[in-house]
């Protein structure tokens, strides 16, 4: 590979969710083809050619190593990813997904797989108006005239339709669209490694828990009925002036924030370890607190079954945890799923990493930003 050129592509979609489908195209060309530095505004046009669903189209530029034959065959297989099988028959039909090269620099290339400048492009307006969003001083090589020239003698009066939709470059841009991702799990779940990496990953705030300063901790795990509730109502104190301190200061150089929990698991441990009457006493001054605090967009529960989670902690070796019984992982997990189902209007989304390892395994990882991903943007297109 060869230094990065910038390249233009038009895409399209008149099936399904179609503005789904081109943020998501977006953002795998983004991680597959090269990096999306531009985005045009999304249009929609009528079917061209042939009966079918109105199409959104939109452009966007990338700088890529990939020279054009290679980024025509990532682009196909996108396309494919997306459901779309090329014809070798002529004519036009409806489609999930069509990616098409524009420009690549200044080239001409004109063989049997290649075309670019796209032949077609000055004729549509289609490419033509969202390319000019993005790139409207750019030379036609051939035609030797810009974009917005091209634009101005299109002779295609086809009605284009600009939409409110936004598409995102990337990953990072989708996310900073939420203020704050809180990341829960049992004990031995991942719940830190997995924030400290989507924070490292995508320029997030990181806000960990501080339970390895509460003093009460290693007394609790060999003494349960004596310190449950010092150390519940220390870790309430402790989360709450941690929260408000962290929301209430925005970091201008980060994106969101993401943490490795929620104020809520204080209610939810305590239920299991304190006594009625503590319990009750301990529920009121939470409801207090609790209103004050800000609530998660998305609350992302990583769940593991209770094998793996007694494997994760001896694994880690933390004196104070290795006397934790199934029974005690059981109670907090069935906490945090009545938690969930008792708060619907919540955005919570629930992951069973038992058979993953996404410290190691890139792809299990990966599923975890993809359902991250497919979670915002169904709430958002």
């Amino acid at each position: 590979m060869g230094e990065k050129q910038r390249a233009y592509l038009s895409l399209g979609s008149n099936m399904g969710n179609r503005a789904l489908v081109l943020q998501k195209a977006v953002l795998s060309i983004h991680r597959k083809a090269g990096r999306v530095v531009k985005v045009s505004s999304i249009y929609k046009s009528p079917a061209m050619g042939f009966e079918g669903e109105d199409f959104l189209n939109a452009c966007i530029a990338i700088d890529t190593q990939n020279p054009p034959e290679q980024l025509l065959g990532i682009l196909l297989q996108i396309e494919k990813d997306f459901g779309r099988e090329r014809s070798s028959t002529k004519g036009y039909s409806s489609r999930t997904l069509d990616l098409d090269i524009i420009f690549y620099t200044n080239e001409i290339i004109r063989n049997e797989t290649l075309s670019i400048p796209h032949p077609s492009m000055h004729e549509r307006n289609f490419v033509l108006k969202p390319l000019a969003d993005i790139a409207p001083q750019f030379y036609h090589p051939i035609l030797q005239k810009d974009i917005r020239n091209l634009l101005q003698q299109c002779k295609d009066r086809n009605n284009l339709e600009k939409t409110n939709h936004k598409l995102f470059r990337n990953r990072e841009e989708l996310f900073g669209q939420l203020q704050f991702i809180a990341i829960e799990g049992n004990i031995g779940a991942g719940k830190t490694t997995m924030t400290k990496m989507i924070a490292k990953d995508f320029n997030a705030k990181l806000v960990l828990e501080r339970f390895a300063d509460n003093p009460f901790l290693p007394k609790f795990y060999n003494d349960q009925a004596r310190y449950a509730f010092p150390l519940e109502m220390s870790f309430l104190a402790d989360r709450y002036q941690q929260f408000t301190d962290d929301t209430s200061q925005f970091d201008l150089f980060k994106s969101f924030m993401v943490s490795d929990y929620d104020i809520f698991k204080s209610l939810i441990f305590a239920k299991i370890t304190l006594q009625e009457e503590e319990f009750n006493l301990y529920r009121k001054v939470f409801n207090f607190m609790y209103k004050e605090v800000k609530k998660p967009e998305i609350y992302l529960y990583l769940y593991q079954n209770t094998e793996r989670l007694l494997e994760n902690i001896k694994k880690r070796g933390r004196d104070y945890e290795q006397n934790i019984s199934p029974s005690y992982l059981e109670k907090i997990n069935q906490g945090y799923m009545d938690f969930i189902k008792g708060h619907p209007n919540q955005n919570s989304l629930i992951l069973d990493m038992s058979n993953q390892d996404f410290v190691h395994n890139p792809a299990d990882y990966e599923s975890v930003l993809e359902a991250l991903e497919h979670n915002i943007l169904s709430f958002n297109i």
